[in-house]
């Protein structure tokens, strides 16, 4: 498994983007992904999980009717939707495999296979 995150940028505030997760292997639909962020200095920072059917979602407080978790099992892709951005969700954004068994989805701990990560900045 490969992880290869796309999508991030410079922005103002109020705008969207849409981040891809993309993994060029066969299996990707047997595994649930997550979103997290990480700024610097901070910890890793839980944003959105999706279950490797898609039927099942969370999402951190602060993303809950701003960001929307989705995948496109066809295309071996999580997306990423974010809207009415704010300087606080600058952060390098990561997604990684969700490993069952090694805790809950919020904690970064439970995944691997982390991609490289893309930048997002809002500024103000």
């Amino acid at each position: 498994v490969q992880l290869v995150e796309s999508g991030g940028g410079l922005v103002q505030t109020g705008a969207s983007l849409r981040l891809s997760c993309a993994n060029s292997g066969r299996t990707f639909g047997r595994f649930s992904i997550g979103w997290f962020r990480q700024a610097p200095g901070k910890e890793r920072e839980f944003v959105a999980h999706i279950s490797a059917s898609g039927t099942i979602t969370y999402y951190a407080d602060s993303a809950k009717g701003r960001f929307a978790i989705s995948r496109d099992n066809a295309l071996n892709t999580v997306y990423l939707a974010m809207n009415s951005l704010k300087p606080e969700d600058t952060a390098g954004y990561y997604c990684g495999v969700y490993i069952p068994g090694r805790g809950i989805y919020r904690n970064y701990k439970a995944y691997d296979y982390w991609g490289q990560g893309t930048q997002v900045t809002v500024s103000s």
